[in-house]
């Protein structure tokens, strides 16, 4: 797989589509190294440490308040990546991506405005098992 490498000029332009393809091979390159089994935290350092190389921004533990009745409540959640301030990227090290983690995802989507998300499960063997596209299509 090639990755694109990306300039300061196209940063902010790029597409959702290009950006998590991106993503998505660092990942790849990030699970054919290290394979199942380990924590996310590890994974997580690692998939960070790939993407650096890309110049894209990314920001690790992302704080996500929650607004609720116009009042914004500092409630603690955070999501494990959010990239060039557009896709939110979730970490798993789990048998199977289930509901409880789409709504996890979702919800963050809603609360940064953002339209697409990437679950990225590297407890498989074969990582194109293991990830799951969300798109937030949730209008104000």
């Amino acid at each position: 797989m090639v990755l694109l490498k990306v300039t300061n000029e196209r940063k902010d332009d790029m597409k959702e589509n290009e950006i998590t393809e991106i993503i998505i091979g660092c990942a790849l390159k990030v699970h054919s190294k290290l394979g199942p089994g380990l924590l996310e935290s590890a994974y997580e350092a690692c998939l960070y440490h790939e993407l650096s190389k890309t110049e894209l921004f990314i920001e690790r533990q992302k704080p996500i308040p929650l607004v609720y009745d116009e009042i914004k409540l500092d409630c603690g959640y955070r999501c494990d990546m959010m990239v060039n301030n557009s896709i939110i990227v979730e970490i798993k090290t789990v048998e199977s991506i289930v509901d409880l983690h789409l709504s996890q995802v979702l919800t963050y989507l809603k609360q940064t405005n953002c339209k697409v998300g990437l679950i990225i499960n590297f407890n498989v063997k074969n990582l194109r098992h293991g990830l799951r596209r969300v798109v937030n299509n949730y209008e104000d």
